[in-house]
């Protein structure tokens, strides 16, 4: 049968759309956008219902903050004690014997410290407290002298809240030892058990709880989450404990040299060294010697000569003798992700935060190196970099084949 050419068969008739101006006036008042009444209430629901949602996520948090944190503190923890776990695993012990032997000798040095140096650090950290006001007005009536400034000692005393009644209130609160610094005995044990237990926990049990959570993934996803998991605590372990074996180096020979020259309040300026050389890179040092130095400047200008060169010293002996041994196979931090991450944890946590800042950002830094693709400097910037540290240019040569 033979179609017209002018004429369209049926299905290409059915193709053919009414323009609007084709439409009749009551077919073109119905054109537009109309709700489905079923779709409108789903949508509303869907929105309420992840409205309540959020909001119960920020009340649980709220409430759990607390706990969350002492979580945080005991995972860093059992990150610490990760080292010498796998050594002892590597000679033929259990994980959890050796998290067992591991965690129970940390603890019972540190119990031995406390009992020892507990009351002499809180003894000298009152003495210390005391002595702010006396140190103060002393910095500055040399001030004065020495600028010819006219600095008035008991407005700037006020403003800094250094009152002999606020002096007296901090002193007597550091003179009742660690429970009236931190609280209640009942919170005081209830924070030292919940981290000592999830410490334990995560250290002995660590591996499989993450692969326990690894069973509601999919197989490529499993993979990815115990490689990294494995990875960051294996570096984060060893970059905290080589830092914490740093620090005791130097709270310990710092605190030999203040004993020794008689500097007052000589432990707690020795820890203060010891922790803010390592965990405040680059200025942690100068920061550790600053309350030392003020402490003796006045009293005995010598002393305090004294603390900052022995400090210079022995920041190049640690630099090129001490951390090349106790950190050869551990991961680094860059010194400005490394501050930053202080000033962020001191920020969200406060001092406590400014410690553990720096081990958090070191499993950050961990997890990025494992995936993290690294590929060979071609040698145009090899010899720019060259150029850069020598502080002279040297003749372009060639790239090789």
């Amino acid at each position: 049968m033979t179609t017209h050419p002018n004429e369209a068969s049926e299905p290409d008739r059915q193709l053919v759309t009414s323009t609007p101006s084709q439409l009749s006036p009551s077919e073109q008042s119905d054109t537009g956008i109309k709700f489905d009444p079923g779709s409108v209430r789903r949508s509303g629901v869907i929105l309420m219902t992840l409205g309540a949602a959020f909001l119960l996520g920020l009340w649980l948090f709220s409430v759990t903050r607390h706990f969350l944190f002492l979580i945080l503190l005991a995972w860093l923890f059992a990150v610490a004690l990760e080292p010498g776990i796998r050594w002892l695993i590597a000679r033929g012990r259990s994980r959890g014997m050796s998290a067992a032997i591991v965690g129970g000798g940390t603890l019972l040095v540190g119990l031995l410290l406390a009992i020892v140096f507990g009351k002499l650090f809180f003894d000298q950290i009152t003495q210390f407290v005391k002595s702010v006001p006396d140190t103060a007005t002393s910095l500055i009536h040399w001030v004065n002298g020495r600028f010819g400034t006219k600095l008035d000692t008991t407005s700037l005393t006020s403003k800094l809240n250094l009152s002999q009644s606020n002096i007296q209130t901090w002193a007597g609160t550091l003179s009742g030892g660690v429970l009236s610094v931190f609280g209640s005995l009942a919170s005081v044990v209830f924070d030292l058990l919940t981290v000592v237990v999830f410490g334990f926990y995560f250290a002995g049990d660590g591996p499989n709880f993450f692969r326990s959570l690894a069973t509601g993934m999919s197989p490529r996803h499993q993979k990815v989450f115990v490689t990294i998991t494995d990875i960051t605590t294996a570096k984060t372990g060893g970059y905290v404990a080589s830092k914490i074996a740093l620090a005791g180096l130097s709270a310990l020979f710092h605190g030999i040299f203040f004993a020794v020259i008689g500097v007052p309040y000589w432990l707690p300026f020795a820890l203060l060294v010891g922790v803010t050389a390592q965990f405040v890179p680059m200025i942690g040092t100068y920061i550790g010697i600053a309350l030392p130095v003020l402490a003796t400047v006045f009293a005995s200008p010598w002393k305090a000569i004294a603390i900052v060169a022995f400090a210079t010293v022995y920041q190049q002996i640690e630099s090129y003798y001490f951390t090349p041994r106790v950190s050869a196979k551990t991961m680094d931090v860059n010194p400005a992700i490394a501050l930053a991450a202080v000033f962020v944890g001191a920020a969200i946590w406060g001092p406590i935060g400014a410690l553990i800042g720096i081990p958090l950002a070191a499993a950050g830094v961990s997890i990025f190196q494992t995936y993290q693709r690294s590929y060979a400097l071609v040698p145009e910037v090899t010899a720019h970099v060259g150029d850069t540290d020598k502080g002279q240019p040297e003749p372009e040569s060639e790239p090789q084949a």
